[in-house]
């Protein structure tokens, strides 16, 4: 999924001077965000008190939203550098005769050195680890592990990515990683985690030292839960490049505008989205701003 702002924020992140080393409950509101021709999306990182959860950098909730009479998502081809795309029951572009609903999370996961320059690759999962030791949850292992139950899912640090489905009347307690930070994103229903009440479409950012997450939910409800060590490098995020410096980014964008370096998509009928122009500030790696 693409970033389509026409003027997107230079963002310095990356390092462990603004994560906190204890459990901790900061709510994270979302921002409202148009996205290609007709979709609307909840994007709740990066945001204003929160740019990472772990390697977690970009994460976009949208839906449900009924398109049985729309295009549905249509985001035209575009780049990407340093980073993991993870998509979580969705398409980016909707096939003409769809399903009537469209929800889901769109995230990305910043790549750290030792593989940013990895070949580009595509996974498809569609028989996932579950956890049901607990009655009333059921927790589909995306990426990472949980509770002694590993996806098969390709990672490069250490990170865990998890959907939580709790059924009405559900208290339980999940075991976590304790030197992982954690947050959790409603997706629906209701649900109150570590005892906050979160409305579909928040984030709740948990801090780290957990060795347990207590669930509760008066309804049937969907969670998001993301986590994993803290990225420890300094990086830059702008648009949809992620880079080490403002002259790599710099090139990045010159060569996707050149229609050099990052191929051609064929099929899709319409043309690329441009990157847009640089700001003027010089873009730097610095560590995490709040």
């Amino acid at each position: 999924m693409s970033n389509l702002d026409t003027a997107p924020p230079v963002l310095r992140r990356g390092g462990h001077e603004e994560v906190s080393a204890r459990p901790v409950r900061e709510l994270l509101r979302p921002r409202i965000t148009p996205l290609g021709e007709s979709t609307v999306v909840r994007r709740l990182l990066p945001n204003l008190g929160r740019r990472m959860v772990g390697a977690w950098c970009f994460v976009d909730h949208y839906g449900p939203d009924d398109i049985a009479d729309e295009p549905g998502m249509w985001v035209p081809p575009h780049p990407h550098t340093g980073l993991q795309t993870v998509s979580w029951l969705h398409a980016e572009q909707s096939p003409r005769a769809h399903a009537p609903l469209l929800h889901g999370a769109q995230l990305w996961v910043a790549l750290p050195d030792a593989h940013r320059h990895v070949s580009p690759a595509f996974e498809h999962h569609t028989d996932l680890p579950l956890v049901t030791s607990r009655t009333g949850l059921r927790a589909t292992v995306i990426l990472g592990e949980i509770d002694g139950a590993a996806s098969p899912g390709t990672t490069y640090s250490p990170l865990v990515g998890a959907d939580l489905s709790l059924a009405a009347g559900t208290d339980v307690k999940l075991p976590l990683e304790p030197d992982f930070e954690y947050a959790v994103l409603t997706m629906s229903g209701s649900a109150h985690v570590d005892g906050v009440p979160l409305d579909p479409g928040s984030m709740l950012y948990l801090g780290c030292g957990r060795r347990e997450l207590a669930l509760r939910a008066a309804a049937d409800s969907g969670l998001l839960l993301l986590g994993g060590e803290p990225f420890d490098e300094k990086i830059v995020m702008w648009w949809n490049f992620i880079g080490r410096s403002g002259e790599e980014i710099a090139e990045a964008r010159a060569d996707w505008n050149a229609g050099r370096r990052f191929g051609t998509v064929h099929g899709f009928e319409g043309n690329p989205t441009p990157a847009p122009d640089l700001p003027e500030a010089r873009l730097k790696a610095r560590g995490r701003e709040r």
